[in-house]
């Protein structure tokens, strides 16, 4: 708490000051410029590459403007964190007091781990001001007419796999999206035959990553909320209406509570937020800034065929219920990699491993999900062990079910769909135990008697999970249909 009281006192104001834009080699390159006072200056690069100039003439000075203006504004979070300064002034744009409102939301629910690993009480009164000092601009922004077609963001993961592949068999046109793309990503849209790639470069300030070295706050930062601006941004200059993410319904969870407020890792992948995300574009980026109803005449009404629609096309389903259809694409199995430990640099003092690391709670929740549904050779081939022989994985493994401390602070489901996995897995291995005489690995072993005796009616709870389907979503109705008979079909 005095550290932080410490940078909060030094360095009071956080300055968004500026940002910039230009095409060069046929790639949009963007700059931003953000100040700590006192010194402290940072200017992050994002480039998007291989546009197409007449699309972006079409949609014009004002409305690009308008989206790289609002990219800033996601972007200055991984700054501001270094020193969390009570005031951000916004002088690049501006932001009207719903909006205000809007980003302080955003900021105490988007980066509460940051909050809580920091010991930072954001709950102080005035703990953030966000202040807006250009005039208010009456220039009513429109994008036009957008193309029904779809792009879809593609991390490394099974998730975007199984929405890039559901997609591809209704013939629909659609193209991927990836943001610095892994190898694991690049492999991906090849196996799929994304012919057409839009593919972003961000590149952080060393500046940042120095600050971390000395000691600066450091933390994390709603990154599914970047993706979600930088998408929509995409959509706009490369003329896709609809954004189809791969967020599921186990983000909509918490890992704890703490200053009386739920703490969620994935609080931008959650419903929660996609639902004030979508609000938020279709006034404020996709289809005008709309004030005041006396600032505008009624003859500017929303044009709806402009709007990017933005949604998750897996929301309806659990990561367990998600899985059962990704193990029917084992092209995949070789180079899907979702374990954060893989691309970790240590604030660019380390070369990511760009492998299953088979310690971390992602990968021990990714076994135990597909153990049910995929022969164990191929998963030791995947994560190089059978990581139920781990010993070490047990306070993992508590955690994840529930059973110990809090949820990790890691993109896994559910605490009880990490269960009835943990029971799946137990359920056939004990059934090949039974015939070969093969002992129970370690984690299925301590399951079998310290977990199991606990939850009698686990089969039931099976039965209920995989048959589950969240009604909360904005999927197009069409495609809404193809998602749930594709369920239906696994079920049966």
């Amino acid at each position: 708490m005095e550290k932080v009281e410490f940078f909060r006192k030094k360095y009071s104001q956080f300055i968004y000051e500026s940002f910039s834009s230009k095409v060069f080699n046929n790639d949009l390159e963007i700059s931003f410029k953000f100040v700590i006072e006192p010194g402290i200056i940072f200017n992050p690069k994002v480039t998007i590459k291989n546009i197409n100039k007449k699309k972006l003439e079409i949609v014009g000075d004002k409305v690009l403007n308008n989206l790289i203006f609002h990219l800033g504004l996601i972007e200055l979070l991984s700054y501001w964190k270094a020193t969390c300064s009570p005031e951000i002034i916004i002088k690049a744009g501006f932001l009207n007091s719903e909006q205000i409102k809007w980003w302080k939301d955003l900021i105490i629910q988007g980066i509460g781990q940051f909050f809580y690993e920091n010991r930072i009480n954001f709950q102080k009164p005035n703990f953030i001001r966000i202040i807006s000092t250009q005039k208010y601009n009456r220039t009513r922004i429109f994008l036009p007419s957008l193309k029904n077609r779809f792009l879809v963001p593609v991390g490394g993961g099974k998730d975007s796999i199984v929405t890039l592949e559901i997609l591809k068999e209704t013939k629909k046109e659609l193209s991927s999206f990836s943001l610095n793309p892994t190898d694991a990503a690049l492999k991906i849209m090849k196996i799929a035959g994304c012919k057409n790639q839009i593919i972003v470069e961000r590149k952080i300030d060393k500046k940042l990553l120095e600050l971390n070295r000395q000691g600066f706050l450091n933390g994390h930062t709603p990154f599914s909320a970047y993706l979600a601006f930088l998408s929509v941004l995409c959509g706009a200059i490369f003329d896709y209406k609809y954004i189809a993410f791969s967020n599921e319904r186990s983000s909509n969870e918490g890992n704890l509570i703490y200053l009386g407020k739920i703490i969620n890792h994935q609080w931008s992948k959650s419903f929660k937020f996609e639902k004030k995300f979508r609000e938020y574009s279709r006034k404020y980026l996709t289809s005008g800034v709309k004030e005041d109803k006396s600032s505008f005449p009624p003859s500017l009404p929303l044009r709806g065929s402009s709007v990017v629609e933005y949604f998750s096309f897996l929301r309806p389903l659990y990561e367990i219920q998600i899985v059962k259809l990704f193990s029917k694409y084992p092209k995949y199995f070789p180079v899907f990699l979702s374990c954060n430990e893989a691309y970790k640099t240590a604030s660019g003092t380390e070369k990511p491993t760009k492998k299953w690391c088979g310690k971390c709670p992602k990968c021990l929740f990714i076994f135990t999900i597909l153990y049910p549904l995929v022969t164990e050779k191929k998963l030791i081939k995947i994560f190089g062990k059978n990581l139920f022989n781990d010993k070490n994985l047990l306070p993992i493994m508590k955690e994840l079910i529930g059973k110990r401390g809090f949820k990790p602070f890691e993109c896994v489901g559910t605490k009880k769909e990490t269960l009835i996995a943990f029971y799946l897995s137990w359920k056939k291995n004990r059934g090949r135990a039974s015939v070969t005489s093969v002992k129970l690995p370690f984690l299925l072993k301590y399951f079998e008697k310290k977990i199991l005796p606990k939850h009698p009616n686990l089969e039931r709870e099976v039965r209920k999970l995989m048959n589950s389907w969240n009604k909360q979503n904005n999927i197009p109705k069409e495609f809404e249909k193809i998602l749930k008979a594709l369920l239906l079909t696994e079920i049966e």
